[in-house]
Formats: C-alpha cells, structure tokens, sequence
C-alpha cells in the first residue's frame, strides 16, 4: 500500500481509511458470532442466562483490560505487525469455538477471541487517526462504522448461518479472519513506512485540539463524566443485543430469525449513526452531538417495553440510530482531551464500552435469571437518563486545519 501522507496533518489517505474501516467490519463481525450464538447454546447446551452473560464477560472484560495497555504501549513504541498478529489470535479463537464441546472450552476460545479484538481496536485507531489528515472526525466515523456495521451482523450470522447450521457454522469466519489477516499485512507496511519516514525526516507530530486549554484537573473530570456516557451507551447497547432477542421471543412469539431481524435494524441503524456522527459533531460540535444522542432517545427508551409489536420495531430503529452517533465522537473527544496519547485514548474510551459490555452482560444474565425478562428490560430502559452528565463536558470549537 505505497500511498503517501502526513499522518497528522494535511490531504487524508482513502484507501488506507476505507482499509482499516473495512477490517474492523471483519473484526467485529467475528465478535459478533459470540451473541449470535446466545440462543443456539442457550437450546443446545441448556445454559442459564447468567451463564450467557458470563461468556459475553469473558469475551468483553478481556478486550476491556487489554485494550488501554496495548494503547498505553503502543504510544511508547508503535507496533505496526501487532495487527495481523492479534488477528490471528482471533482465527484461532473462531475456530476453536466452532467445534468447542463444552461450556469451559467456549470460554477459552471466546478469551482468544477478546485478545486479538484488545490489540486491535487501539491500533486500528491510530491507522486511522494517521491516515486521517485534517479529516479527524470523519475518518474515525469510517473506522467505527465498520465496526458497528459487523456488530450488526450478529442477527444475521444467527438467523441464516448458526440457526440452519448449528455452532459449527461458526467454522465459516474462519476465512472472515484470514482475508482480515491478509489485508492488514498490506495495512502493517503502510504503517511501518510512516514511521520510517517520520523518523527519516524528523518530523514532529502536530495535534490540535478542538477543546483547548484545560488544567489537569479539568480534564479528569471530563475524562470521568466521557467514561459515565460510555457506561450508559454501552449497558443499554448490549442488553439490546445480547438479551433483547429472548424478550421479543417471550412477549411476542417471534421466532429466532423474526426476532434477529429486528435486532439487527436497531444495529444497522446505529451503524448509520455512527457514520452521521462524525461529520455532524464537525458542524454542530463534538459536546453537542454527545449530548443530543443519549438525551434524544430517553422517551424512546422508556416507551420501548410498552408498545405493539410495530411500534418496538419504528423505536428500535430510531433509537439505534441516535443512541450511536456519539460513537465514534466519544472517542475523537477523549483523543483531543489528551492529545499527546492517541492509542490509550482510544484504547480506554472504547476498552471501556467493551468493559461495559462485559458488566452489563452478567447483571442483565443475573436480573432476567432473577426478576423475568421483561421487567429486567424496564429496568435496562432508564439507563440512558444517566448520560445527561455530558451537559457538564467543556465545549470543544471548530478546529481550523493548518
């Protein structure tokens, strides 16, 4: 991939944006096998919710952890063959969970899985910031829209590959990651020759900021009240996706592959906010767009447990599409607070919404073990209420690109 660039400043690099945006779509598509799964292995296996929960905490918690400390390092000392090399940490965990006959073997496989997806994310991130140019905010839409976009594959890789299949249609992403692997080769050397030319040239790096200057306390505490909106984005997020399905089963009859179907537009939506977000946080502001994308869908999640069936599929969608706009904004948000550390920002903002994902997936297994499915999601629908804590974020201001 011989296309030249500054990595931080000036005209953006497309084919490398698209590149690493198109591999997250694969990476995450791979996550998103372990939901599909949810109702195969729940009929197959007979496991609990809690225990459903805890495969997603296995899968999230460890991607959680991992994913500021790859950040952390990577910052010291970039690692541009670190991408493929965690990738096939994730070949082997797909294959391994495929063909995994009990519950102890799916959570080392899914353990695999949340390893090669911690040392991804963060340096996927900073292909992306580099291959940006001026074009920040867009360019990290691009590369988070890919991955909410194999996120929402999820209800179809179970409607149409593990529901006809069984686990062993899991077998089939086998080649999802090894064209990963081979695109992120191309990816790696890229990425090795900006560092090359870098260093050659002695070029400093020039990061500017949206927000400006703030003390160091001043930013802790945006760096806090960021970490509260992640927590409940993603706990509402998850629940949606790893858990909503057996409510719509319960409460309405749907099937499995009815009741994926509209799973999977509350995440092909929120794909679509996701992408909407980046450049309406250009125009509109970083704050704004955090705060308009969890404000806006409170009366729609309250709503959500108590409508027909048509009315839950128009809130599903509309919801998704608001609540993710601040996806990939949170992140451009956090790097700009702290500029001087792109991978750990992005390791620790979107570390902590798998992190989230991990927590919430045990308390909603352990709430619907509990209370009942459909009481634990009134209880899920007031989560976003929480976010309105980024009324109290510093306001960020149009950057003018040198």
């Amino acid at each position: 991939m011989a296309t030249k660039s500054s990595p931080f400043t000036g005209n953006p690099v497309y084919p490398v944006m698209f590149a690493i945006g198109g591999v997250h779509l694969l990476n995450d598509s791979l996550q998103a096998v372990i939901p599909a799964m949810f109702p195969i292995l729940e009929d197959s296996m007979g496991l609990t919710f809690t225990q459903l929960g805890l495969i997603a905490f296995a899968l999230n918690m460890v991607a959680s952890v991992l994913q500021p400390v790859v950040g952390y390092f990577s910052d010291r000392k970039p690692m541009p063959y670190a991408l493929p090399i965690g990738m096939t940490f994730s070949l082997v965990g797909i294959a391994g969970l495929a063909f995994a006959p009990q519950y102890w073997m799916i959570l080392v496989f899914v353990i695999c899985l949340g390893l090669g997806s911690a040392v991804f994310h963060p340096e996927g991130s900073r292909v992306s910031f580099m291959s940006a140019g001026s074009k920040r905010g867009l360019s990290q839409s691009i590369y988070q829209v890919g991955g909410n976009s194999g996120q929402a594959l999820a209800p179809l890789i179970s409607a149409y590959i593990l529901v006809p299949f069984g686990q062993k249609g899991a077998a089939f992403f086998i080649f999802v990651a090894a064209l990963a692997i081979f695109i992120l080769m191309k990816i790696s050397a890229w990425y090795k020759e900006q560092l090359i030319q870098e260093k050659k040239n002695n070029r400093k790096k020039v990061l500017l900021s949206s927000i400006g200057n703030l003390t160091k306390k001043q930013i802790g505490v945006a760096l806090g009240l960021l970490l509260v909106i992640i927590f409940a984005r993603s706990f509402y997020v998850i629940s949606i996706t790893n858990f909503y399905i057996f409510h719509l089963m319960e409460s309405y009859g749907l099937s499995i592959s009815k009741g994926q179907l509209c799973i999977f537009l509350f995440l092909a939506l929120g794909a679509a906010g996701t992408f909407f977000g980046g450049p309406m946080a250009d125009k509109i502001g970083r704050k704004n767009v955090i705060v308009l994308s969890l404000a806006l869908p409170i009366p729609l999640c309250a709503l959500l447990p108590y409508m027909p069936l048509w009315a839950v599929i128009v809130l599903l969608g509309a919801i998704g599409f608001i609540i993710m706009l601040s996806f990939s904004v949170t992140v451009v948000y956090a790097q700009e607070l702290v500029p001087s550390k792109i991978g750990t920002m992005a390791g620790l903002t979107v570390g902590l919404a798998f992190g989230m994902g991990a927590i919430g997936s045990v308390v909603i297994g352990i709430l619907m073990d509990s209370i009942g499915i459909y009481q634990t999601m009134i209880v899920i629908s007031l989560l976003p209420i929480i976010g309105l804590v980024g009324l109290w974020l510093p306001r960020d201001q149009k950057i003018v690109a040198a």
